[in-house]
């Protein structure tokens, strides 16, 4: 009967009249918030109230209709490194602090953080990284020649080597 949670999506315009759909302790919040095209993460409910998360930023509010846009794998707080594009664009480890729903491209668009300045434009997913998928670097299974040494620490030859 409920959505599978979590899911995302945005609240462009105001979904109702008043403020009524919206927890009490919560208005402050959502007013600043809602509508935008930033794009929330809905992650629980509790029969009466969803839960939403943007970032370290949470709020309450009673089911209302709202824009279902689909995740790409990024969340506000995360930490990414952009893909490059030749020499078009400068590489740099950043942490994503906005997510948008750009209806003109049907895709969200991520503004990013970068030594705690904000970086110029917006990203968009293909464009980026999560830290945590980054490869990493598995010891080979290439035998290297290793250094012999008589007892007066004077190298003899490559053990291994032909």
């Amino acid at each position: 009967m409920w959505p599978p949670l979590p899911d995302y999506g945005c609240f462009n315009r105001w979904p109702q009249d008043g403020q009524s759909w919206i927890h009490h302790d919560d208005v402050s919040i959502v007013t600043r918030l809602i509508p935008s095209e930033r794009v929330f993460k809905r992650v629980a409910f509790d029969k009466t109230y969803y839960h939403y998360r943007y970032g370290r930023l949470r709020f309450r509010l009673r089911p209302a209709m709202w824009l279902k846009v689909e995740s790409e794998g990024f969340d506000v707080g995360d930490g990414v490194e952009t893909v490059g594009l030749g020499l078009e664009r400068e590489l740099f480890i950043g942490e994503i602090c906005g997510m948008y729903y750009v209806s003109r491209k049907g895709a969200i668009a991520y503004r990013l953080r970068r030594a705690g300045n904000l970086v110029p434009g917006l990203f968009l997913g293909n464009q980026m990284r999560l830290l945590k998928e980054k490869s990493r670097v598995h010891e080979g299974n290439v035998k290297h020649p290793e250094p012999t040494w008589n007892g007066q620490g004077n190298r003899l030859g490559l053990a291994g080597s032909e």
